[in-house]
């Protein structure tokens, strides 16, 4: 398994060759509460680094899912349309979001390491 990188807006990417597994952390979970929906992008969508395309809703807020790189959307986690809680049991594993083909791969590289990400969650306490 590669390693994560995280994302100020508490994503999590996770490099698979030229494309990359996008989904939200812990963190981003706890502080949403139980997630009751979820409105995934288009697969074929063309997204740019920082552009909102997901939206999750919980029992206490709505909150955007961002594009962490530029790219294509190739796959989405349909099992979360009939399963939105994937997202609080398993936020870094089933309850992945959608996948992109990195138009930059080396933007990953670019991209916080979870100590980073630790230090930056700490920060924001």
């Amino acid at each position: 398994m590669s390693e994560m990188k995280y994302t100020q807006d508490h994503e999590w990417v996770r490099a698979e060759g030229d494309a990359a597994t996008i989904g939200i952390t812990d963190h981003a979970q706890t502080a949403l509460g139980d997630v009751v929906f979820v409105d995934l992008p288009e697969v074929g969508r063309e997204v740019t680094a920082g552009e909102a395309i997901a939206v999750v809703e919980s029992v206490k807020a709505a909150s955007d899912v961002y594009a962490p790189i530029a790219g294509r959307i190739v796959e989405v986690n349909a099992a979360l349309v009939d399963d939105p809680g994937l997202i609080n049991r398993e936020p870094t594993g089933e309850g992945w979001f959608f996948r992109i083909e990195a138009s930059e791969p080396a933007a990953i590289a670019a991209l916080m390491d979870e100590a980073g990400y630790a230090a930056f969650v700490e920060s924001q306490s």
